[in-house]
């Protein structure tokens, strides 16, 4: 009798049809924006490769990265601008100020560039209080002073309340690339040595924990900077860098993943050669986070051809900004438009693209 009216529930049972299934977590097609589109992951290189690039449709904006290199009366000029609407405005260890020129200068610095010059345009929120926002002014001035930078022009917006978020900040910025430097991820190769200046996910972590009061038993600040000295100082050592890249959004595994697809090699790190500092694999462990994903805002990821990999990670530990440079892997053929670590254990695990971005507004 139970197996009968098993059978006639089943019966009557409505078929299940697979295109009626729903996930939580953000799809391919999204009809919408989501947060995950500004998170640095597959989703936003989707927008841009499915609907910006398709309108704008040009080679220079082709090579997809963080700054343009354009020639224009004899010399060469990197070109970047970049918006920032991080979340608070004020964090242990900078401030939304920072953040906009030591963002943007870095974006110059990752062509090779010597940033000079930068514009502002604030968005302000109607209500936000004008205290707020002299301080971000501040901020932007300092910061533009420590980075050998002038801010030779600007905008001001002001939307209705609730509209905004109290002050959003986007910079543009020029820089000059010196003769015979060609810094780009199609030019990663085999044998390459992949180098990172410093400890990893100091930024983002630093957001989460004034974001959401969480207290790790030491503050953790924010690693923000400007990277075009130590750039130059590593140029001076051999113009033959072939990649440069800051991992902010998407942090390190971001970064790479996107070096990887565009030079078409692979990309192998040892899990413990990459510098994670003990209160950030603390936050993380507690957290749920991968540090390979946490943003940063004054690292910078390098692929330097091996014959110049000693010298050139010596050029680092000299500069303060990049005492903490460590080699953490190189380009291989194998796996290509991969990246793999060799964990402490002796296996080997897969860092693939994020989707989104684990930590949303912090940048």
């Amino acid at each position: 009798m139970a197996d009968l009216a098993t059978e006639a529930a089943q019966a009557t049972r409505p078929a299940v049809d697979p295109a009626n299934w729903t996930c939580p977590a953000p799809v391919r097609d999204q009809p919408v924006v989501v947060m995950g589109h500004g998170g640095g992951g597959a989703l936003s290189a989707e927008l841009i490769e499915q609907v910006f690039a398709p309108a704008y449709g040009n080679p220079t904006l082709a090579a997809l990265t963080d700054s343009a290199v354009l020639g224009l009366g004899g010399v060469r000029l990197a070109f970047s601008t970049d918006s920032y609407v991080v979340r608070p405005l004020f964090f242990p260890g900078g401030s939304l100020g920072d953040l906009a020129v030591n963002g943007t200068v870095n974006d110059l610095a990752m062509s090779g560039a010597r940033p000079a010059y930068l514009s502002t345009a604030f968005i302000l929120e109607e209500g936000v209080e004008l205290a707020v926002v002299e301080r971000v002014a501040w901020a932007v001035g300092a910061a533009a002073e420590a980075a050998g930078v002038v801010v030779a022009t600007g905008d001001t917006k002001v939307v209705e309340c609730g509209h905004g978020d109290g002050v959003y900040v986007t910079t543009a910025g020029v820089g000059l690339v010196p003769d015979g430097v060609d810094i780009r991820p199609q030019r990663a190769r085999p044998g390459d040595a992949v180098i990172v200046s410093g400890p990893i996910g100091l930024h983002g972590v630093a957001i989460m924990s004034v974001r959401e009061g969480l207290e790790f038993g030491v503050e953790i600040a924010s690693d923000t900077a400007p990277l075009a000295d130590l750039v130059a100082a590593m140029l001076a050592v051999t113009k033959d860098i072939h990649v440069l890249r800051d991992p902010t959004r998407g942090g390190l595994g971001a970064s790479l993943n996107e070096i990887a697809r565009a030079s078409g090699t692979g990309v192998r790190l040892r899990e413990r050669a990459v510098p994670v500092p003990d209160e950030v694999a603390n936050a993380c462990g507690f957290l749920g986070l991968d540090p390979l994903y946490v943003a940063n805002e004054g690292r910078l990821v390098a692929f330097v051809p091996p014959e110049h990999a000693d010298a050139v990670l010596a050029t680092m530990h000299a500069h303060p900004q990049g005492t903490g440079a460590a080699l953490i892997g190189e380009c291989v053929a194998d796996h290509p438009g991969m990246v793999v670590v060799a964990t402490g254990l002796g296996g080997t695990r897969v860092v693939d693209l994020p989707l989104g971005e684990q930590l949303p507004r912090i940048c």
